[in-house]
């Protein structure tokens, strides 16, 4: 097997794995429910046509389901022994990385195919906002391949599925909540500037903000993407050098040279915006 090959037989198993298992199915349903729950509860107090609300509790949501979604990719194959066994194919890290990446991806844009029912419902009753709705949803799908690829990332340091679960959860919540205006103002309270320079730069709630009002803007791609390749990246790079002499301290550097690189190339494009799409219906 070389080439393509190799990445689709990852992704078919890993793909498998979930949809043969009812656990998956629950943690759709559950999802679905959560989603429309919300939403509807919302709805019916404010009486209006759009998905904002959604889209704003839609993070917090994807800080507990996509660490549940993540966890078992690679801590699993520890605990059973397989991890060994599937480096000795002759296929590349990267390969088993991103066959498991765009498994799991695919299976989460299949849960979030479940909210649609709430748009149609939505352009039964009124005329919603259809472009600023499409934003929103390329907002989920973008933070959602952050919030995986960091998932994969410490599920590839943990044994233990509810390990990587716990640190998965810790990780994506705080990296969205670094991004909000309430911690920025709180953290340059005590030290000036330093959560507007975390807000702008590392925090996912500022360049998720955008997607939800229905606004694509380049800058706010470029940061989910680059912070989705670093984090495949640097697990590409553990699970091929972890037995190597001195990988921790290796891969210690290599994690300090993505996180500059992830910094710097925000850092490069702020107030340089390459291209900005204003989707909603009133621009």
């Amino acid at each position: 097997m070389k080439g393509p090959g190799n990445l689709f037989t990852i992704l078919n198993r890993e793909l498998a794995g979930y949809f043969n298992s009812a656990i998956a199915y629950i943690f759709m349903i559950i999802f679905a429910l959560l989603n429309g729950g919300l939403f509807m509860t919302q709805f019916f107090l404010m009486g209006r046509v759009d998905m904002k609300v959604l889209f704003y509790t839609l993070p917090f949501l994807l800080s507990v389901f996509l660490p549940a979604v993540s966890m078992r990719l690679w801590s699993e194959e520890k605990r059973g022994n397989t991890q060994e066994l599937l480096l000795t194919f002759p296929m590349q890290p990267h390969d088993l990385v991103l066959g498991k990446f765009l498994a799991s991806f695919l299976f989460y844009l299949a849960a979030l195919v479940s909210t649609f029912p709430i748009p149609v419902m939505l352009a039964v009753l009124g005329r919603p906002d259809l472009g600023s709705i499409l934003g929103g949803y390329l907002g989920a799908a973008f933070m959602g391949g952050f919030f995986l690829a960091i998932g994969i990332l410490i599920s590839g340091f943990c044994r233990d599925q509810i390990v990587s679960l716990v640190l998965s959860m810790m990780a994506c919540f705080g990296l969205f909540l670094v991004g909000t205006e309430y911690v920025a103002a709180s953290l340059d309270g005590w030290v000036p500037g330093i959560g507007t320079f975390l807000r702008h730069f590392l925090g996912a709630g500022d360049h998720y903000a955008a997607f939800a009002k229905g606004v694509v803007d380049s800058r706010d791609v470029l940061y989910f993407v680059v912070g989705s390749a670093a984090a495949l990246a640097l697990n590409g790079f553990w699970i091929e050098g972890r037995m190597r002499p001195k990988a921790t301290s290796v891969f210690t550097t290599a994690a300090l040279i993505c996180a500059a690189i992830f910094l710097a190339s925000n850092w490069l494009v702020a107030g340089r915006p390459l291209g900005r799409f204003d989707l909603s219906e009133g621009r």
